[in-house]
């Protein structure tokens, strides 16, 4: 008998090896050594969490939130190793939804249906 939890362990572990996550690693490692990008990366995850929090509830975006997450990605995107960083956490990101989905077409769960409000 299968084990999912197992499963889900060897999962994790051959993600840990994914092309995709060593270089989200990596460039993350990177993006972070310097103190401005760090505080800005970590504040645009504050700002995107929040967002996407009011977003499940029903609210609308803070416009001064919108604004303050345009600037932040703004400033990030002009920095070389900050916009590497986002780029692969993205491409991460999508593998993750990639597999998410396919669990969830296999337990019948219209993965799509529920991140539209």
């Amino acid at each position: 008998m299968i084990n999912v939890y197992d499963t889900a362990h060897l999962l994790a572990s051959q993600l840990k090896e994914s092309e995709e996550y060593k270089e989200y690693k990596r460039l993350k490692d990177i993006a972070f050594e310097d103190g401005t990008n760090r505080t800005l990366l970590e504040e645009l995850k504050r700002l995107q969490f929040r967002m996407q929090a009011k977003a499940a509830g029903g609210e609308k975006p803070d416009e001064e939130e919108m604004q303050k997450l345009m600037r932040i990605s703004s400033l990030l995107q002009l920095n070389s190793d900050a916009s590497a960083y986002i780029m692969a956490e993205f491409r991460f990101q999508k593998l993750i939804a990639d597999i998410y989905k396919i669990i969830g077409d296999a337990a019948g769960i219209d993965i799509d249906a529920l991140t539209q409000a």
